[in-house]
């Protein structure tokens, strides 16, 4: 199986990388524009069979603690559309794109891989933002028109490429923190990292890669 492993940093997949010199890396830079563009490229080069996105992510729930390693299902761009006076709709509400058009189903960006239900981790709804969550008002937003669980910078930017480009794909995140703590002391950076990089070489295990 031909995979690409992908992260917005280096330091995200540092020691699966030390131990895996042969494995195709691709580090796309922080954010959805960079991820789009270098995933994309990338793709345009090459032939994989499956994409793996690593990477940390916040919490948005108390189900989801730090540390933890989840799966996530489906993903969304959480701050496209408008906001007036404190409320916030998506370009779906508001009649600027159609929420089913492909790739998305009812706005979201869902996996509809088999290989999916093959990996034991928890499985979840994520949202990705293009700024670190540390406003209250925007935390509950997305809580409230979303309801998701998980929050990064890149993770739909994977959904959306792999399903127009039908690949295979796997969005993998450890949780670093609650979103909004800013407390840093409290954020558990680098036991995400290491957990993450422990389930990375699992998961390339249970794949069969060589």
């Amino acid at each position: 199986m031909q995979i690409l492993l992908i992260a917005a940093t280096s330091k995200e997949i540092e020691p699966f990388v030390t131990t895996h010199a042969g494995a195709d890396v691709l580090i796309t830079g922080v954010g959805v524009p960079a991820s789009i563009y270098h995933l994309q490229k990338r793709l345009q080069q090459l032939d994989y069979d499956l994409v793996i996105q690593a990477g940390i992510g916040g919490s948005l729930t108390d189900e989801i603690y730090p540390g933890q390693v989840v799966l996530v299902k489906q993903d969304l761009f959480g701050d496209l559309g408008m906001e007036e006076k404190e409320d916030f709709k998506t370009i779906f509400e508001e009649g600027f794109a159609d929420e089913d058009e492909f790739p998305f189903e009812k706005g979201w960006l869902v996996n509809p891989h088999t290989i999916i239900q093959t990996i034991t981790l928890p499985v979840v709804k994520a949202v990705t933002i293009n700024k670190v969550t540390d406003n209250a008002l925007q935390k509950q937003q997305l809580i409230n028109k979303f309801s998701p669980q998980v929050e990064s910078m890149e993770g739909a930017a994977l959904h959306y490429v792999c399903l127009q480009e039908k690949i295979a794909f796997l969005q993998v995140r450890a949780i670093s923190n609650y979103v909004g703590e800013k407390d840093k002391t409290k954020w558990k950076m680098k036991e995400a990292i290491d957990n993450l990089n422990i389930e990375l070489v699992k998961l390339f295990t249970q794949l069969n890669y060589r």
